[in-house]
């Protein structure tokens, strides 16, 4: 990388490589936010030969995802090989002069449009007035002209102007093509150094996330790739299945690791566009397999449910070699990969260095052989006890809530399927959650708050039930209430995890009981799924703290 060069532009030179697309504004720049009104003061400030600012163009020979088009005029696209300026710092000014020097009609969303053909020069301010204006009320109309008008009105529109007012004429039309502007070119970095800049620049402003940066650098328009657009796409069919909670960060980890069984930040940054494109297509499909996977064999209806949106990287790495659902070994040992990955906070912290370990975890389950893991897991009864506390943002949380969801919950008024929904399941105080024992029910027998709002106290029910049906009754109450109406009212319950009307100590309201017999059944459940090694033995799995998902990339 050079060091940044100081330069200059005029006037002609300016407007002349914005129409030649030699002057681009990236993607990642935010929208056109000026108004009128500030976009006269800067056409003023021209006028008046005061500074305003400096442009900082990135010059480079790499293809952006850009903004194309200024208000109604579409710019070409330059040669491969040629190089472009990409605006990282006077995008709004830039924007305006090129708008108001032209008199574009910029089209802004809910039909605000603006019109900069409206800008106009006033014939008799005084220099230290405000001499470019947006409000000609009471103005005579030989007393100010239109910017445009000024610029580009032949002979004839300026002459009848009255003769007192010919000298400033031209002396405000000189001004303007003649201003000099001052630019600092940034020749030829990498993408990350560019954008590293555009974000110090921009200290105001929210900073790139790495998807925007990855987005500009592998836009494609010969092969019709746009990586905002292909990511939509993935959502919007994933939406149709209930998933769309995957994140564009666990994209990019999967190509990551598909192409290079690495994903930092700077690995991903590394990633040639052309490789990026080629494998898109494998990844999308391996993704969409991992999901149909997670809804199948699983039986997790929902993406909110999973405890880690991470986990559909290393399952999507496994479909993208393996192109048939897994059976035998490969089946009960991904099983028994996602519940250690599940039950443990295996992605709450460095979740690249962890997926770029698990990839090879699962290039081992592809050769039909157990990976051997470095950390420890506990599904007994005590443990599950002991770390329950109720919060829908714990990961340890949403593997009990996906074993609830695996046995298919039904409504205990009618035996019909509950219908889980990723809207429902956001908030921990959702009417789909149901503490079977009420809260102020066990507040009153002095239970403590952690066994009341404890996840072996949640079932999953359907929003009507919770609302009119349950309320603040007692097991034994509502649960009788039940029985008359539902003459499945046993087998709907075992659906719930709770196996035995009698023996769960619900007749008797009876919570210790309840507590200890759910806490086997969901022990039970995944003692037949974990496949116990060394490291259970030799140490127990430490009380989970904290383990809500880390979004954000190293």
């Amino acid at each position: 990388m050079e060091l940044p060069t100081p330069g200059q532009y005029n006037f002609s030179s300016l407007l002349n490589d914005i129409e030649k697309g030699q002057i681009k504004i990236p993607q990642f720049q935010r929208d056109f936010v000026w108004d009128i009104k500030k976009s006269a003061h800067l056409i003023d400030s021209l006028i008046k030969g005061y500074p305003i600012g400096t442009f900082i163009f990135w010059r480079t020979k790499e293809r952006l995802r850009t903004i194309r088009n200024i208000g109604n005029r579409e710019f070409p696209i330059p040669d491969e090989g040629d190089f472009v300026n990409y605006v990282l710092d006077g995008q709004q000014r830039l924007t305006t002069l090129y708008a108001s020097l032209n008199g574009l009609l910029i089209e802004k969303e809910a039909g605000n449009n603006l019109d900069y053909s409206e800008i106009y020069i006033d014939l008799n301010a005084e220099e230290n007035d405000q001499i470019v204006i947006t409000d000609i009320q009471n103005k005579p109309s030989n007393t100010v002209i239109k910017v445009i008008d000024l610029l580009k009105g032949d002979f004839s529109v300026l002459a009848g102007y009255p003769g007192l007012y010919h000298d400033k004429l031209r002396k405000y039309k000189k001004r303007i093509e003649s201003y000099i502007y001052s630019v600092i070119e940034i020749k030829e970095a990498p993408i990350d150094i560019a954008t590293e800049i555009f974000t110090r620049i921009n200290t105001s402003g929210k900073p790139l996330t790495l998807f925007e940066i990855m987005t500009a650098k592998t836009y494609d328009s010969d092969k019709d790739f746009d990586l905002s657009e292909k990511f939509n796409e993935l959502t919007d069919n994933l939406k149709s299945v209930k998933y769309e909670t995957i994140s564009d960060a666990n994209v990019l980890h999967l190509v990551s690791l598909l192409l290079k069984k690495e994903c930092k930040r700077k690995i991903i940054l590394s990633l040639a566009k052309d490789d990026f494109i080629s494998i898109w297509d494998t990844a999308v499909d391996a993704i969409e397999r991992a999901v149909d996977y997670f809804r199948g064999y699983f039986r997790i209806p929902v993406s909110q449910l999973l405890p880690y949106n991470a986990l559909v990287v290393p399952f999507a790495y496994f479909f993208s070699r393996h192109k048939d659902r897994p059976t035998d070994l490969k089946q009960s040992y991904l099983e028994d990969f996602f519940w250690r990955c599940s039950l443990s906070n295996r992605y709450s912290s460095s979740v690249e260095s962890k997926l770029a370990q698990d990839i090879k975890r699962i290039d081992t389950i592809l050769t039909d052989e157990l990976p051997k893991y470095d950390w420890p897991i506990d599904p007994s009864q005590e443990f599950i006890a002991a770390n329950g506390w109720f919060s829908v943002g714990r990961s340890y949380i949403k593997a009990m809530l996906c074993i609830y969801a695996y046995h298919q919950p039904k409504s205990f008024i009618d035996d019909s399927i509950v219908n889980i929904n990723n809207e429902w399941l956001k908030q921990a105080n959702s009417k789909n959650y149901h503490h079977f024992f009420p809260k102020s029910y066990l507040k009153k027998t002095g239970e403590s708050p952690e066994n009341i709002n404890h996840i072996l106290n949640i079932t999953i029910v359907d929003d009507f039930l919770n609302k009119r049906a349950i309320r603040a009754k007692t097991p034994a109450e509502y649960m009788a209430e039940f029985k008359i109406k539902n003459q499945k009212l046993a087998d709907t319950m075992r659906t719930h995890l709770i196996d035995d009307l009698e023996g769960f100590g619900i007749w008797e309201n009876n919570y210790d009981k309840f507590f200890n017999s759910r806490a086997k059944a969901v022990s039970d459940f995944l003692t037949s799924r974990i496949i116990t090694q060394d490291v259970d033995k030799q140490e127990k799995q430490t009380k989970i703290i904290d383990d809500v998902e880390e979004t954000e990339m190293e």
